[in-house]
C-alpha cells in the first residue's frame, strides 16, 4: 500500500489521488507571441531527475484540492508534502547507488537524451 498524507484530509491511499505532472510550471504570459517550437518545449518538456521531483497530485475520492509534493523518485520516498502557493521545502534525499552507473537525470541512453539550451553540448 502507497500512502499519502493530504495537506488537508491527512493520510489516505495512493487509489484516491489524482497525479499532475511537474510542480512550478508557470505558463507563459505572452503565450500568443510564442513560435511552435516555444509552446512545444512549454507544453512537452519537462525534468526528469533520479532524485528529488516536485510534483502535483489532486485528492480526487477527498477535499479534490490540489497540492504538491517532493518525492524521491529513485526510491519513492515521499519527503514533503505541500500546499500550492506556499514555497518549496528544502529537503535532502539519499540516491541508492546504482551499479550500471546510470545518469542522474533521465534514462541515461545518451543516444535518445534532449539537451536544453545551456545544458552542455548534445552526444
Amino acid at each position: 500500500m502507497f500512502l499519502i498524507r493530504c495537506p488537508n484530509c491527512g493520510e489516505r491511499d495512493m487509489s484516491e489521488f489524482a497525479y499532475g505532472g511537474e510542480a512550478h510550471i508557470e505558463r507563459p504570459t505572452q503565450s500568443d507571441a510564442m513560435n511552435d517550437s516555444e509552446w512545444a518545449g512549454y507544453v512537452f518538456q519537462r525534468t526528469n531527475p533520479k532524485g528529488i521531483f516536485a510534483e502535483r497530485w489532486n485528492h480526487q475520492a477527498g477535499c479534490r484540492r490540489w497540492f504538491n509534493m517532493l518525492r524521491n523518485t529513485a526510491t519513492d520516498d515521499i519527503l514533503a508534502v505541500y500546499r500550492v502557493g506556499e514555497p518549496r521545502p528544502n529537503v535532502t534525499a539519499n540516491l541508492p547507488a546504482t551499479p550500471s552507473g546510470e545518469a542522474t537525470i533521465g534514462s541515461g541512453n545518451d543516444a535518445a537524451k534532449v539537451v536544453q539550451p545551456g545544458e552542455g553540448t548534445a552526444p
